[in-house]
């Protein structure tokens, strides 16, 4: 349970720096060259670009300190997962702010943030961090050392056991053993 709250306080803690840099980028973008005036589809635009940053400085810091000691050395397919994932996650933010900004209308600079950088980024962090803990930097599983023998032969008669099978606990009738008939 302690490295499940340390691993989380790691992931919060990485997190907040993403955070900072998302609205950061997010915001000088949506107030400056990517401005709704400037360009309709600006808004979300903006929330790409500063999303796709963020997702490179969660990605080294969660690799190299929050699930360090899990990360594979296949650098680069855990680097394709976690971009996957956190494509996935952007994409929940982006939809709350397409639909806060473009079906409901809000389209003040606090509409724009509250939908994508409060209500989309807890649903997206909940989502990622599952699936950051469960596939892309997932303990590995325990191989056994030991390789499974087959067990010792049971034998078809009751009158002498052989050494290693359990004793039954009620005995099995004398008599030949009924055999199917083969299927032609």
């Amino acid at each position: 349970m302690k490295a499940l709250v340390t691993q989380l306080l790691r992931f919060a803690a990485v997190g907040g720096v993403g955070l900072v840099v998302d609205v950061a980028v997010f915001n000088a973008l949506r107030v400056t060259i990517l401005s709704p005036e400037n360009l309709y589809e600006g808004p979300v635009l903006a929330k790409v670009i500063s999303t796709s940053i963020a997702i490179v400085v969660n990605w080294l810091g969660n690799r190299y300190w929050t699930f360090g000691p899990h990360r594979r050395p296949q650098a680069v397919r855990e680097g394709l997962e976690f971009a996957l994932v956190s494509i996935g996650g952007m994409l929940i933010g982006l939809a709350c702010l397409w639909v806060s900004h473009y079906v409901l209308g809000y389209t003040s600079l606090l509409a724009d943030n509250i939908s994508s950088n409060v209500i989309g980024l807890a649903l997206g962090t909940a989502f990622r961090f599952w699936l950051y803990r469960t596939w892309v930097f997932r303990p590995p599983t325990a191989t056994p050392d030991v390789v499974p023998t087959m067990a010792a032969p049971v034998p078809l008669s009751t009158t002498e056991p052989h050494p290693t099978a359990a004793t039954p606990t009620a005995p099995v009738p004398p008599g030949p053993i009924p055999t199917v008939p083969a299927i032609d």
